[in-house]
């Protein structure tokens, strides 16, 4: 199917022009005459690529509004912003707002047709990989035989027909996602919008904006997380994070079904099957006034815990033959022969959960060894520095446990923070904390933060 571009221009000549130019070049083409026809057209079907005018019929800056309605829907489109009273302010201020590319007024038809062809192959290549991830992503099984695991299998059929809402608890890369997909995956919505949203990364400003979207100035939308899984399942990922006062909105859209964008006046009804997962104690939360216990109530209707990987050794075993089934097919390779009792793998933490050990087998996969000593050899390394006996000095053995527990925290966290630059939010996800427990642990210990 050929690729869709869109042609925005006040200029009818410049218009035929560039529409001709690229009808040539084999795309589909789609043009507007004025901001309102264009603002129509990104509304009615978004484009693959667009080519924007920068001053239409409404104002010296129509084209940059237009880009940031586009980029607000959708980040990976490619848009072509052109100009005939082009200075370097505008050019910058263009591509910090997400252009692909900025062209002078009068163009080299040829340097246009290049751009285009770039930001076509752009836009396919994302295109490619966030399917491929999907796919790949909703292609995972949850893997084992401990009762944990059978026990959750069992769960996602009986409430995946439901439209109950359902909170996942379990601590970072144990699964959650996974479980949230394949509850959405079997459900009668499986055909509408799955949406994520991480309370965890979000900006602490725009957590109402991500949940709710905003109704700009002329007529622009923002559309936010609940508008976007309108019919279908929205995943709140470290719900623990979202501040008390979001909560509260939250609370209301459950109760109301309904809401009202940021300086919007009408009512959004959405009809959104609501999924929450984290991996923190939401109960002790709630004690200590971090969580809403009303809204506790309203999305745990039906509540799934997953426990650590080190707690289900018997699934470890099992999720090496898978991942290493999988991965092979995925990098088209002969299936990786890795012992699955090794001792290393067997015997290590895995404050990473499953996600770690995925990531292992798929390092493996990348460096494609020939035999099972060198398998063996980059499981060792690559497991080695979060052995305890690695970490711990023979003096360690002399103290007091308590003591001891103490000083093998301060090195271990001292040395992951440097693995991770002092990236609070990385080092948290590597060894499985919230955030906020990190701050507080690396305080408790003495450890200094830093950038």
């Amino acid at each position: 199917m050929s690729s869709e571009i869109l042609i925005v221009d006040d200029n009818a000549d410049i218009r035929n022009i560039i529409n001709e130019l690229i009808i040539d070049a084999g795309y589909v083409t789609r043009v507007a005459a004025n901001y309102n026809q264009a603002l129509n057209e990104i509304d009615k079907k978004l484009p693959n690529v667009a080519i924007i005018d920068v001053k239409l019929d409404k104002g010296d800056k129509d084209g940059i509004e237009l880009l940031t309605h586009i980029k607000d829907k959708n980040k990976d489109i490619p848009v072509i912003i052109i100009s005939g009273h082009a200075n370097i302010e505008m050019a910058i201020e263009s591509l910090k707002n997400g252009a692909f590319e900025f062209i002078e007024k009068p163009f080299d038809q040829e340097r246009l047709l290049n751009f285009v062809k770039r930001a076509v192959e752009n836009y396919n290549l994302k295109k490619q990989n966030d399917d491929y991830e999907s796919k790949l992503f909703s292609s995972y099984d949850l893997i084992g035989n401990s009762k944990n695991i059978i026990n959750i299998n069992d769960q996602i059929k009986k409430i995946s027909v439901t439209e109950s809402r359902v909170f996942i608890n379990g601590p970072s890369g144990s699964g959650k996602e996974l479980i949230a997909r394949k509850i959405h995956k079997n459900s009668p919505r499986n055909k509408n919008p799955f949406i994520i949203l991480n309370g965890a990364l979000l900006d602490s400003t725009k957590y109402e904006l991500e949940l709710f979207g905003e109704e700009k100035e002329n007529g622009l939308i923002s559309f936010g997380a609940l508008e976007k899984a309108n019919k279908g399942t929205l995943l709140i990922d470290h719900i623990s994070e979202i501040p008390l006062d979001i909560q509260s909105k939250i609370l209301r859209v459950l109760i109301d079904q309904k809401f009202k964008r940021i300086n919007g006046t009408q009512d959004i009804n959405v009809d959104v099957r609501l999924i929450c997962s984290s991996n923190s104690d939401l109960k002790k939360e709630i004690i200590n006034g971090n969580f809403r216990e009303d809204l506790f109530h309203r999305i745990n209707v039906f509540e799934i815990n997953i426990i650590p990987l080190n707690e289900r050794i018997s699934d470890i075993p099992l999720l090496i033959k898978y991942f290493s089934k999988k991965i092979s097919e995925n990098y088209n390779i002969s299936e990786l022969e890795i012992d699955e009792n090794n001792s290393y793998i067997l015997n290590h933490n895995w404050k990473g959960n499953v996600r770690e050990l995925r990531n292992l087998i798929e390092r493996i996969a990348i460096l494609q060894p020939n035999t099972k000593e060198k398998i063996s050899n980059i499981i060792k390394e690559s497991l080695k520095n979060d052995n305890y006996e690695d970490i711990m000095s023979e003096n360690n053995l002399s103290v007091p446990l308590k003591e001891a527990r103490e000083k093998f925290e301060k090195e271990y966290l001292t040395l992951q923070l440097k693995k991770f630059n002092g990236n609070i939010s990385k080092t948290a996800n590597f060894v499985g904390m919230e955030r906020t427990a990190l701050h507080r642990k690396l305080k408790g210990l003495g450890i200094k933060e830093f950038n």
